[in-house]
C-alpha cells in the first residue's frame, strides 16, 4: 500500500474543554507508560497528575484553563495521538504546531524526547501562570465564507501603533489574536464592532508572543538547558514560516528561538501552514487533538494561499465531502481514518 504524504499539526491551549475530559482514558489507555512518566514529573513538582486531571468527575474551568494544568493535559493528548499515527498508511513529512503546540511539535519531530518535551510544555505552563501578565483578544478579518474583508486586517494591524500596550500575538488563519495589557485589551474591544461572538476574550491567557514575555522568556531560558535538545529526525516549520531541517540544525539556535522569539514576539500560524504546504505538497493535513477548533484556522490558512484551488469555506467543505485534505483527530469520524 502507497502511503500518503501528512503534515502534523500540534494544537495550542484552549482546546482541552469539558467536551474533551477523559480524552486520555477515552482513547490511549493502551500508553500507561506514556502518562506515567508525564505523571511523575507532575508528582515530583507537587502538581496533579495529568492522569488525574483528565480523570476527573467534572470539569472546572477555573481550574482546567490554568497554564500550569492545561498545557501538560494538551502536551499529553496531542503526544500520544502523534503516536497513535498508523505510520504505515501515512509518511509524517513534517510537523508544525500553534503556539503552545510549538513545544509539542518538537517533540514530534524528535528534537526533544517525549518526556523532555512534556518537561519543556509543563515548566513554561507553569511559568506564565506564575507570571501572566496581560490577555488576548481573538478577532476575525474574513466574513462567514472565510474569505477577507477588503482592508479588513490592514485596519485590525493599526490597532497596535493607535492602543498602547496593544500587540500582535497569533495570526491564526482568518483571525488575529491580539496580546495586550488589560487597559491595553478593554480600548481594543471598545474599538472593536460586535460580530457574532467576537471580540473574543480568552480565558485564563496571558499576553503571550509578546513584548509582555520577556521575563518569561528569560525565566525559560534559565530552567531549561540547551541539552535537552536533539537533532530532530522530521522537518519542523515554526511560527515564522522557518524550516528546520533534520541534519542541518544548529541546537543552540533552535533553542534560543523556542525560548526566545517564539515566547515573546508574534506567532504566524497561518504562514507555517503556508509555507509546510508550499514547500512541502503534502497529501493530507492531520490536526493531533485533543479538541476541534483548529481545523477552521487550518482551512482559512489554505484558503489564504489558494491551495489546491480552495478560494472560500464552501470550496473546501465541498473538498472534503469528495476527497478530504484534512483530518483532525479530535473528531471521531476523522479520527478513524487515521489511526
Amino acid at each position: 500500500m502507497t502511503r500518503k504524504t501528512a503534515l502534523v499539526i500540534c494544537p495550542g491551549r484552549g482546546v482541552y474543554n469539558a467536551s474533551e475530559l477523559g480524552y486520555l482514558k477515552q482513547y490511549h489507555a493502551d500508553k500507561l507508560e506514556l502518562i506515567s512518566g508525564f505523571d511523575a514529573q507532575r508528582s515530583e513538582l507537587k502538581q496533579e497528575p495529568i492522569s488525574a486531571l483528565d480523570s476527573a468527575a467534572r470539569f472546572s474551568v477555573s481550574k482546567y484553563t490554568r497554564g500550569d494544568n492545561a498545557s501538560g493535559l494538551i502536551y499529553a493528548c496531542s503526544y500520544a495521538d502523534f503516536a497513535a499515527i498508523d505510520r504505515g498508511a501515512y509518511d509524517i513529512i513534517g510537523v508544525t504546531g500553534n503556539s503552545m503546540g510549538w513545544y509539542t511539535a518538537l517533540a514530534c519531530s524528535g528534537a526533544l524526547t517525549a518526556n523532555n518535551g512534556f518537561r519543556v510544555v509543563n515548566t513554561m505552563g507553569s511559568i506564565m501562570q506564575s507570571n501572566s501578565e496581560g490577555g488576548q483578544v481573538l478577532y476575525p478579518f474574513v466574513n462567514e465564507d472565510w474569505t477577507p474583508i477588503p482592508g479588513k486586517k490592514g485596519e485590525l494591524e493599526n490597532l497596535t501603533s493607535e492602543i498602547e500596550g496593544l500587540y500582535i500575538s497569533i495570526y491564526l488563519g482568518g483571525m488575529i489574536v491580539f496580546a495586550g495589557t488589560e487597559n491595553a485589551l478593554t480600548k481594543l474591544e471598545k474599538k472593536l464592532p460586535p460580530q457574532g461572538r467576537f471580540p473574543m476574550r480568552l480565558m485564563n491567557h496571558a499576553g503571550f508572543h509578546s513584548a509582555l514575555q520577556r521575563e518569561n522568556s528569560l525565566r525559560g531560558k534559565a530552567d531549561l538547558p540547551t541539552s535537552l535538545f536533539s537533532q530532530p529526525n522530521t522537518r519542523l516549520i515554526d511560527g515564522r514560516g522557518h524550516h528546520w531541517i533534520p541534519g542541518t540544525v544548529k541546537l543552540d539556535e533552535l533553542w534560543d528561538y523556542t525560548f526566545g522569539h517564539q515566547v515573546t514576539e508574534s506567532y504566524d500560524f497561518t504562514n507555517a501552514i503556508v509555507s509546510s504546504v508550499k514547500e512541502l505538497a503534502p497529501e493530507i493535513l492531520i490536526i493531533l487533538g485533543p479538541g476541534t477548533t483548529l481545523g477552521g484556522a487550518t482551512a482559512q490558512a489554505l484558503i489564504s494561499c489558494g491551495w489546491d484551488g480552495l478560494a472560500s469555506k464552501s470550496d473546501f467543505t465541498t473538498r472534503q465531502k469528495k476527497a478530504p485534505i484534512l483530518a483532525a483527530m479530535g473528531m471521531e469520524t476523522q479520527r478513524k481514518a487515521v489511526i
